[in-house]
Order: structure tokens, then sequence, then C-alpha cells
């Protein structure tokens, strides 16, 4: 069985998804949305991955580290240059992870 608290946060984070989406049509209505507010939104997906993904990249321990021995880094570097050469997402965070097992498995 499920622990309450997982429960209830799921349940919380479906109704504030919902509300998000519901508020913005209600707002909006069938006016849609100015070309300058479509190109600022096109960009928020990409920043907030790279919010997401850069403390694991740069500071793996806690603190930065840039060096040979941050398997996270090497492993990073390798899915930037994969999906720079235009590769699919899939080949892209496919190689990433291979990097980083290879990486792991010769003891990065």
């Amino acid at each position: 069985m499920m622990r309450t608290e997982v429960v209830i946060t799921i349940v919380v984070m479906a109704v504030a998804t919902f509300f998000t989406r519901f508020t913005s049509q209600a707002i909006l209505g069938g006016a849609g949305i100015s070309p300058r507010l479509k190109r600022f939104l096109k960009y928020v997906p990409t920043a907030i991955l790279t919010a997401l993904i850069a403390p694991t990249l740069f500071a793996p321990h806690g603190y930065i580290e840039i060096s040979t021995g941050n398997s996270y880094l090497i492993a990073g570097t390798i899915a930037v240059l994969l999906a720079y050469f235009r590769q699919p997402p899939l080949v892209t965070m496919g190689g990433g992870m291979a990097a980083m097992l290879a990486l792991r498995s010769f003891g990065f």
C-alpha cells in the first residue's frame, strides 16, 4: 500500500497542474498567446533542464569540480557533443548513459 504522504503529494501536484493549466486557459480564453510571449516561452524548457542538470555536472560532490576525474562532466560533455551534432534525443541520452557506465566501469 502507498503511504498517505505519497498519495497526498500526488493529489496536490495533480490539482496544482490542473489549476495552472485551467487558469491560463480561463485568462487567455480564445485570444491565444502573443508572438513575443511564444518566443520567450520557447526557451523555458531548455532553461529549466539546464538548471536541473548543471549542478550535478559541475558540482557532483557539493563543490565545483572541473577536472578529468569528474565522470559526470565527461559523460555530460559527450552527451552535449552528440546533441550538437543533431543526434536524436534517445541517442544523446543513451550515449551519455553509456559513457557514464564505461567511466564507472573503468573506475572514474
